[in-house]
């Protein structure tokens, strides 16, 4: 077995330049032949709390978003590598202001819905209206928030008004947020029912079930993008031990999320099993929530105290076998903005500050609470981090703490209702700016449903960002932002991941199948010459 450490680029420095170069694919393998097979934990059940798995306008978790990317398109997109935008649905886009405060696209001639249907600049226009009126709760309309109007000019072109400034504005426009869907097809007021879409990207959505979903080439297809292979089978695993064992047997070719960190040192020790391992640097964090409107978990210094008790670093060791990196602020180390605020502030862990920070502020010990995570989404270790979670806590005698596992399905809706005091989630960057790590965490009508205002970050600090081009001189502005956070503890950083694929050694392309922002390139898998 052979392990590839791949460093792609990650940082989001330099200028957004007005016009965006395309960028294509070179050649990796065959195009043809059977179903490349991926191995995946994510499911996608259709019910109540999830009636529309694939709508731009609902869905926004990384899971639904590996399918859509691949099956939607935006106007433009992130690259094979790095972290500039580039074309795709659209053939030129840039800023027509120095302000930054309008941007404008012409489309690509010829684009073409997967059912056959035209698609032209009307259809971008009623996409973002429609995900901006239907506003669905949770939902990624966040992103656009600062988005006053989208009008089509003519069949080619489209101009995007924003409120204020925002240099940030062309890596939204990659998000499968900005998907574009067909004006015919879709509901302008509601959600589509069901696992189907219709989308014009490289792969069309041939069947899905409980177990698996098919994805065609689409030969409607006319972005920038060269697929290496014609057909992608999605494999639905309860688990990754079971997804393991498949991909040892030779029934999937590629095993992916989510690659558990005992698999990781395992499958890097085997030998002479036809299996590579990939490894790349990643954006993966994972923290906890507060419901900061809560009798208990609403008093800061109770989030305080859990700030000083954590240690990440057992975190790390205990429940992920130092397959992650200890985290202590709310934007990932890679990014030029990074600061360490919360071991600036909390340094190591510390029973005696936490029992200072509780008993000066006259809150009797130990504090009840309940930690609840998601039992089937992050994988399997979840588990085993929360009960080191339990143990660090409920050890210093301070707190009286109890933990809740909640399928995912029942999990993320709760969760964005305020059903729950502390919680677990995990963050996959929509793209790799720091305004992602800030924006969508402390913006009104936030990602988390969170009640938490920092007036000073939403008003003062985030719009500053945005009018700089030159993202690298975010670094001081950002910083306060995480300086605020680790102050407040609205969230609390745990850890952050890097990326690992699996794969049978006869596919090609594995090294550049998942970006900087954990985006499954599917298109980039092909299967080698004599496979």
């Amino acid at each position: 077995m052979n392990r590839r450490t791949v460093a792609l680029p990650v940082l989001a420095a330099g200028l957004l330049t007005p016009l965006l170069a395309g960028c294509g694919t070179e050649k990796g393998g065959s195009a043809g032949g059977d179903a490349i097979v991926v191995g995946t934990t994510d499911h996608f059940a259709v019910g109540k709390n999830a009636p529309a798995p694939f709508d731009p306008a609902a869905a926004y978790d990384v899971a639904a978003w590996g399918v859509m990317r691949n099956t939607f398109q935006t106007l433009l997109r992130l690259p094979r590598a790095g972290t500039s935008p580039v074309r795709d649905a659209a053939a030129k886009c840039g800023f027509t202001d120095a302000a930054n405060e309008q941007y404008r696209c012409t489309l690509r001639k010829g684009q073409t819905f997967s059912n056959g249907h035209a698609l032209d600049a009307e259809d971008v226009e009623f996409s973002l209206r429609r995900l901006k009126r239907i506003n669905h709760k949770g939902g990624p309309a966040v992103l656009f928030s600062n988005l006053d109007r989208v009008e089509a000019n003519g069949k080619n072109r489209i101009v995007f008004h924003l409120k204020k400034p925002d240099a940030t504005f062309p890596y939204k426009l990659t998000t499968p947020a900005a998907a574009i869907v067909d004006s015919e097809t879709y509901p302008a007021d509601s959600l589509t029912k069901g696992g189907r879409l219709t989308g014009s990207g490289p792969y069309a959505l041939d069947s899905i079930d409980a177990k698996s979903a098919v994805l065609t080439k689409n030969p409607h297809y006319n972005g920038a993008l060269k697929l290496q292979n014609s057909k992608i089978e999605l494999r639905f695993f309860d688990g990754a031990t079971g997804m393991e064992k498949a991909l040892k047997a030779g029934d999937i070719d590629v095993m992916g999320r989510t690659i558990s960190p005992s698999q990781v040192g395992r499958l890097d020790e085997a030998q002479g099993n036809g299996i590579e391992l990939v490894e790349q640097p990643g954006q993966e964090i994972r923290y906890l929530a507060f419901d900061t409107d809560d009798d208990t978990a609403g008093k800061k210094a109770v989030r305080q105290a859990m700030a000083q008790l954590v240690d990440r670093k057992k975190i790390v060791r205990d429940a992920y076998d130092r397959s992650t990196e200890p985290l202590y602020s709310i934007v990932p180390a890679g990014l030029p903005a990074h600061r360490n605020s919360f071991f600036n502030k909390y340094g190591d862990p510390s029973k005696e500050a936490a029992e200072r920070t509780l008993r000066k502020a006259g809150i009797d010990k130990p504090v009840k609470l309940t930690l609840t995570y998601t039992t089937d989404h992050y994988g399997d270790a979840t588990a085993k981090e929360f009960a080191v979670l339990k143990q660090q806590l409920n050890d210093s005698g301070l707190f009286d703490v109890r933990t809740k596992g909640v399928k995912w399905d029942r999990f993320r809706p709760a969760a964005t209702d305020g059903k729950y005091q502390v919680w677990g989630y995990g963050w996959y960057p929509d793209f790799p700016d720091a305004d992602n790590f800030v924006a969508p965490f402390f913006e009104k009508d936030n990602f988390l449903g969170s009640p938490y205002t920092n007036r000073e970050i939403r008003d003062e600090l985030v719009p500053q960002t945005r009018r700089q081009t030159q993202r690298a001189a975010t670094a001081g502005t950002f910083g306060r932002a995480q300086d605020i956070a680790a102050e407040d503890v609205p969230v609390l950083p745990l850890w952050q991941g890097n990326q690992y694929l699996a794969a049978r050694d006869d596919v090609t392309g594995v090294e550049w199948a998942l970006n900087s922002s954990s985006v499954l390139q599917l298109w980039e898998l092909g299967r080698g010459q004599d496979g």
